[in-house]
């Protein structure tokens, strides 16, 4: 068992760490998103599957191919933004199982089975996304996960002639806390859990 994490990471990852919406004008590197996806990567799903994929819109001729596409509200973040990670995941996932998950025939889970191959997908990919948005925290990036964009428009665009779909966006850079508004409410545990 490894041990708990000192209160200085856990204020990085969870209890200081905030939704920016505003940027500073700081460029993320290539070395800094390709170790983002390492880490990301390494969060589990179920077997194995990993059916996210990522799309780091970075260059101005990308995001000016995303912009059509978001609501209103977003698009000055997603502009200032030094880089718009699309979360994705791709309905053929299973493909890659013998590979992934060699262990046994994973892949005659979903043969035929589309209500389960999209049940699986959005399920792990959102995960992988929220991993993804934790690196970002761990590697000292900031993070402003968004809906509030046409999906389908987004698919075209950006994976047409595939089987892979947009789930959800991360603006990710180093946002300016000047511009951050009080932290929103958070419930107490026996509003929204309980232990039985």
């Amino acid at each position: 068992m490894s041990n708990a994490l000192d209160t200085r990471a856990l204020e990085q990852l969870f209890l200081a760490a905030r939704t920016h919406h505003a940027w500073l004008d700081k460029p993320v590197s290539a070395d800094t998103l390709q170790q983002l996806y390492a880490l990301a990567i390494m969060g589990p799903t179920s077997a194995n599957c990993l059916p996210a994929r990522f799309v780091f819109v970075q260059s101005p001729e990308a995001k000016a191919r995303l912009e059509p596409f978001l609501a209103p509200g977003n698009v000055e973040q997603t502009r200032a933004a030094p880089v718009t990670v699309i979360v994705a995941h791709d309905h053929d996932f299973p493909e890659h199982l013998p590979r992934l998950f060699p262990f046994t025939d994973a892949r005659s889970w979903f043969v035929g089975n589309e209500a389960k191959i999209a049940e699986t997908a959005l399920r792990n990919g959102s995960l992988q996304g929220a991993y993804l948005l934790l690196a970002a925290r761990a590697l000292g990036l900031d993070a402003g996960p968004m809906s509030g964009f046409d999906n389908a428009g987004v698919d075209g665009e950006f994976f047409a002639g595939t089987r892979v779909r947009s789930n959800f966006l991360i603006n990710i850079g180093y946002g300016d806390a000047g511009k951050l508004h009080p932290r929103a409410p958070r419930p107490a545990f026996a509003e929204y859990a309980r232990i039985l």
